[in-house]
């Protein structure tokens, strides 16, 4: 398929990460035996715990990973970009009639005899249901924006369901795809389509068709899985429980793997990489790290996080930001950021300083941007835009507003340190901030009326890793669009946290979503890209990989950059 040739050069080749041989240590010889004791039990460590088990009513990819164990898309992406098949019983195409030629439909074929955890039969129709339940406005799904495309979807028969597009859509393969595409039973949610989504049963007691089904939830903790005896290949799953653990760090976790084999798997490491290198040589486990779609950023906020509207909500368009929504103020802040101490001090080998938001596939890399440190220019912009320091207290200020910043993050030694780094930058020209660590169950939390969560967004800078979840990045780039401003009216649940709005930028935006001709919509994703950062809408500072430990003893784990990184838990085995 045209298509899929078209974007296998995107992939960047899996990297692993050197494995460091090393003695064992002293209490290395009572965990081994442990593991031999209970080799079919799976320990999955998260420093971020899950809280909520339906990733269309997250933001986090903590909540993604653990829904992904027991739910599933209709296909996948693997790390060479090829579309697999996973309730789909085929990848649509031009010549097997699933394309339509006209680009305003895909068809979609089943695979006969899938059944729910419960024993239900899974058919077209939950396909259409999951769609009725994500494009409801009142359900505020986080996925929605990656179903604006569709004009509807119908069940032509219980193994058959089209999906007909509003336009040409050269995204076809976005909707019921890779993590964003996680198949809802209908029978479980019918009832909860809508404003009382988050009063779903089925939101903590998942009923999924993948290989595990969870027999215990408490959210910010533990998850408890058993296989799905419903599987379509449950003589094949090798564990007999798995128990994903949340809570701790990064470090804490890195660890557990590493270094004293408490736990087979830890999810999203960011740990110096002095410390990683130490805890690798522990002799338990490896690091395995892809450089993919993930890059750490700061988002700036384009309201006013300080000033209430008469509802009580701050950060409303209602009020701009006093400074941030002056571009010549966010040039002076992107130049006085030093990327290259936080990249080689803090990430080591799984980082490098980039200047672009969007960083994979490689396809799409702009090479008009560049990397600047420059705290002497950073100063001379401020002055120009009028803020000095008329009191001398070191403070910058104007018309009797001095440029002092709260900025927050998740709780992460990597995130405190680079923090730290920027504090000192800002100083230097004359900006005082404050830093704030929000524990990452709250912080990425997607409850509404959570004040401290990434979308509600009280604080004037907030840094952040998120990156494309597909090889077309036409949902990642929709980000920054007027329409996905997340506020009151949309339950805070748009991605567009900044509040950033340029029609310039939505217009390209749109031209890309019906654009059939790659190269031309290589050359928009581009410009989309070029403008983000010459307009400083998004501070990029680092291109991360997505860096795990996983145990020797375990084998089967395949990262790829499109899909969260337990998609085939279902082929992990003990050696």
């Amino acid at each position: 398929m045209k298509k899929k040739r078209d974007r296998r050069p995107f992939i960047l080749p899996l990297l692993a990460l050197p494995f460091l041989a090393a003695s064992l240590l002293s209490g290395c010889g009572t965990n081994s035996t442990r593991q031999i004791q209970q080799p079919d039990i799976l320990r999955l460590l998260y420093w971020q715990a899950p809280t909520i088990l339906n990733p269309h009513l997250s933001v986090g990819f903590k909540d993604w990973e653990a829904s992904r164990i027991t739910l599933e898309p209709l296909a996948t992406f693997n790390n060479q970009g090829d579309l697999i098949p996973i309730l789909a019983a085929e990848v649509p195409t031009l010549e097997n009639g699933g394309v339509a030629a006209d680009g305003l439909s895909v068809t979609w074929q089943l695979k006969p005899d899938i059944q729910w955890s419960d024993g239900t039969p899974f058919t077209a129709a939950d396909v259409v249901f999951t769609y009725e339940f994500i494009s409801n406005p009142e359900t505020a799904s986080a996925n929605s924006s990656n179903y604006d495309a569709i004009a509807s979807v119908e069940a032509i028969n219980p193994l058959t369901v089209k999906v007909n597009f509003k336009a040409v859509n050269p995204g076809w393969f976005l909707p019921f795809v890779g993590s964003e595409g996680m198949i809802l039973p209908q029978h479980i949610f019918a009832d909860y389509t809508g404003a009382n989504s988050r009063q779903a049963p089925g939101n903590l007691s998942p009923v999924g068709t993948g290989p595990y089904r969870v027999v215990e939830f408490r959210p910010g903790d533990t998850v408890v899985y058993e296989p799905n005896p419903y599987f379509r290949e449950a003589e094949d799953l090798y564990f007999r429980r798995i128990e994903l653990k949340g809570g701790g760090d990064s470090t804490s976790a890195a660890r557990a793997v590493l270094q004293t084999g408490d736990a087979d798997y830890a999810y999203g490491l960011q740990v110096e990489p002095l410390v990683l290198e130490q805890l690798e040589a522990g002799g338990q486990g490896q690091v395995m790290a892809n450089f993919g779609p993930l890059s750490e950023r700061i988002q700036l906020n384009q309201t006013d996080p300080n000033r209430a509207t008469a509802a009580g909500d701050r950060s409303s368009l209602e009020f701009p930001h006093p400074f941030l929504s002056d571009r010549q103020v966010r040039e002076a802040f992107n130049l006085a950021i030093d990327r290259n101490t936080i990249s080689e001090q803090l990430y080591g080998v799984t980082g490098i300083p980039t200047p672009n938001f969007l960083v994979s596939p490689p396809t799409y890399l702009s090479p008009n941007t560049r990397l600047e440190f420059n705290l002497e220019q950073a100063a001379a912009l401020l002055e120009q835009a009028g803020w000095q320091d008329t009191n001398g207290n070191g403070i910058r200020d104007k018309d009797g507003v001095e440029m002092r910043v709260l900025f927050q993050t998740s709780v992460n030694p990597v995130r405190h340190k680079t923090q730290e780094i920027i504090k000192q930058n800002f100083r230097n020209i004359g900006v005082e901030m404050e830093i704030k660590s929000i524990d990452a169950s709250i912080f990425f939390s997607g409850d509404p009326s959570n004040n401290d969560s990434l979308n509600r967004f009280y604080a004037d800078l907030q840094m952040v890793t998120t990156g494309n979840t597909s090889p077309d990045p036409t949902r990642y780039l929709q980000t920054f669009t007027c329409g996905e401003i997340a506020r009151p009216e949309n339950n805070w649940s748009g991605s567009n946290t900044s509040r950033y709005c340029n029609p310039e930028y939505d217009q390209l935006w749109q031209q890309s979503t019906t654009e059939l001709n790659p190269e031309t919509r290589g050359e928009l994703f581009i410009q989309m890209n070029d403008l983000l950062v010459e307009d400083v809408a998004v501070i990029p500072l680092v291109h991360r990989a997505d860096a795990i430990a996983v145990s020797n003893s375990l084998e089967g784990v395949e990262l790829t950059s499109w899909d969260r990184v337990v998609w085939n838990i279902h082929q992990w085995r003990r050696r």
